[in-house]
């Protein structure tokens, strides 16, 4: 985990709120912290694309540990936990689906595979969404699943190269080979529009040296959702 505390104070009040989640410390305080934001002031101080996503990222890991540490057994209807308005914003209560989908993939339907844009914003996903698509924070975010990617401490000065450590550290323990196909995380199947489709898919997996698709077949493999809170990456800096 990143120690360096970013200068923007409200990144560095998700990177402490995720922090105390992750070391079982009492985060009460800080989840208190985040609903007396005020809301005009975090989007006046979220200016650059990092430092949109280092926020919301960390605070999407951290309620997930902070809700799911308290009461694990809300996981057990999956659905219900992301879709229900339970994290407190600034006084405004949104729901995990909203930070993901409505403001770190600027608006998508979630069923969409990334192709699709939702038609019923609310007014606090458009007052904080980020622009355009990046397939990155697929690899970010962690939904509680023992399938998910590691939880990491983001700083927005160093995202881009934390998220590759992240990310070069992750796909190839999901990623098998054999010599006709390739075997790889749904999370690029139920998200192929934010990496490009099929052709985006092979460049990612190659761009990050997992491995080179060419002609041999993509495929995806299953899913484990069993809750899993343990899984934390130790070294994204």
């Amino acid at each position: 985990m990143s120690q360096v505390r970013s200068e923007n104070a409200f990144v560095s009040l998700s990177q402490r709120f995720l922090e105390a989640n992750i070391q079982r410390n009492n985060a009460d305080q800080l989840a208190l912290d985040y609903e007396n934001i005020n809301l005009d002031e975090l989007k006046l101080s979220l200016l650059s694309y990092n430092e949109k996503l280092a926020f919301w990222i960390n605070t999407y890991n951290a309620f997930i540990q902070y809700q799911l540490l308290s009461n694990p057994s809300i996981f057990e209807d999956r659905s219900t936990f992301y879709t229900t308005n339970s994290i407190n914003i600034g006084g405004e209560l949104i729901s995990f689906d909203i930070i993901e989908h409505g403001i770190i993939r600027n608006s998508r339907w979630k069923l969409g595979l990334g192709y699709l844009k939702k038609w019923n914003c609310t007014k606090f996903e458009k007052m904080f969404r980020t622009k355009g698509k990046d397939g990155r924070v697929h690899f970010a975010l962690n939904c509680g699943a023992i399938s998910c990617p590691p939880v990491a401490i983001y700083n927005d000065d160093n995202l881009d190269h934390q998220l590759a450590k992240v990310i070069k550290s992750f796909l190839p323990t999901v990623t098998l080979h054999d010599t006709d196909s390739v075997t790889t995380t749904p999370l690029f199947s139920w998200f192929r529009g934010d990496f490009g489709g099929t052709k985006g898919i092979k460049k990612f997996l190659s761009n990050y040296d997992i491995i080179d698709v060419g002609s041999m077949e993509l495929k995806y493999g299953e899913y484990d959702w069993t809750l899993d809170l343990n899984n934390i990456f130790k070294k994204p800096h």
